[in-house]
């Protein structure tokens, strides 16, 4: 349980009655391949490492609070860091939230690993977002120039820092980026096409 307060998505209770065939139970306890690593995965060590996450960020968030109490109003690049990290930081907690609490599907299951480059992903988004001017945050100022760099210096270290994992983590998730985006790239050539063939029919037709 995450403070007190939010239950884990799936239970003992509920992977009892559950009729997934991925889903499993040895001496260990439940496991899972996960959907998409088709890896083993224990559920009890993923809820655990989810809780440990969490905890992590909630501590790192109320450090960075502290340095930003105690540091001068001038001093506007040192705290865009610390404001840079606490954006970071709570899409981790957030999302591990998420994840935790979710029962809707078995894909929230994964390795630590592979929920390290969900989160890449997510803050990459969110800083992309945040410097088009799509969404307001409140640990970015009205003109976010220095706390946008500061969250393209030190995501990734952040990021390795709260899980703790080697470099090496986040290696593979470049190739399933490219991957992904060839296939978007084929789709949308192949919806142009469609569309043109489509136009020209009912050019044809009238």
């Amino acid at each position: 349980m995450l403070d007190e307060k939010y239950h884990r998505g799936f239970t003992l209770e509920r992977l009892d009655s559950v009729s997934e065939p991925k889903v499993h139970r040895d001496s260990e306890g439940f496991y899972i391949y996960t959907l998409s690593e088709n890896t083993k995965v224990y559920f009890d060590d993923y809820y655990n490492f989810l809780k440990n996450v969490y905890i992590k960020c909630i501590e790192k968030s109320a450090e960075i609070d502290e340095k930003l109490e105690m540091t001068p109003g001038n001093k506007s690049e040192t705290i865009s860091f610390y404001r840079a990290q606490k954006i970071i930081i709570e899409i981790i907690r957030k999302t591990a939230k998420s994840f935790y609490t979710d029962d809707s599907t078995f894909g929230v299951i994964m390795t630590p690993w592979c929920f390290g480059t969900v989160l890449l992903e997510k803050v990459e988004v969110y800083r992309d977002r945040l410097a088009k001017g799509e969404i307001n945050d409140q640990d970015a100022p009205e003109f976010p120039y220095y706390v946008i760099k500061y969250i393209d210096e030190i995501h990734r270290k952040t990021l390795l820092d709260i899980f703790d994992f080697p470099e090496e983590a986040f290696k593979m998730r470049w190739q399933y980026s490219e991957l992904l985006r060839r296939y978007s790239k084929v789709l949308a050539n192949i919806t142009k096409s469609l569309n043109s063939v489509l136009n020209s029919i009912k050019t044809y037709n009238t």
